[in-house]
């Protein structure tokens, strides 16, 4: 079957650059399949999980918080704001980081200007999703 070449890239590092069948990535405008010879575009991304495809089979989920892809006809690469195995996604943690966000937004509503509002909301809802995938841990 095609492939094309996806890479992942969190502050950090390089988590990941191999070849794929298919990346799944949630946009934010709804999840999104990206298949080899797929039309170029840059998509933002909200908070979400991305899922890879080899082989026929699902081989590697990854919760991101947000952040860009580019997408072109032989390469995809991400560019995640975090990015974090799934089966490494803690829920304690998680919802620790929830209520501090929340906690954030929350001093941000009354006095800050509406851009540092929406990256404030924008955390909330990554970090909300973050728990809702997160492992039992």
């Amino acid at each position: 079957m095609a492939t094309f070449l996806l890479e992942l890239v969190s502050p950090e590092k390089l988590l990941l650059s191999r070849q794929v069948e298919m990346a799944t990535i949630p946009g934010v405008e709804g999840e999104m399949g990206v298949l080899p010879g797929h039309s170029p575009m840059i998509v933002v991304l909200r908070g979400g999980v991305i899922r890879v495809r080899e082989n026929g089979a699902e081989t590697e989920t990854l919760f991101v918080g947000g952040g860009f892809a580019e997408v072109s006809p032989d390469r995809v690469t991400i560019l995640a704001d975090e990015a974090t195995p799934l089966a490494s996604l803690s829920r304690a943690a998680s919802e620790r980081r929830l209520a501090e966000a929340q906690t954030a937004l929350g001093e941000v509503l009354v006095t800050d200007p509406e851009a540092k509002r929406d990256a404030a909301m924008a955390r909330v809802r990554a970090l909300e999703e973050a728990v809702s995938v997160a492992g039992a841990a």
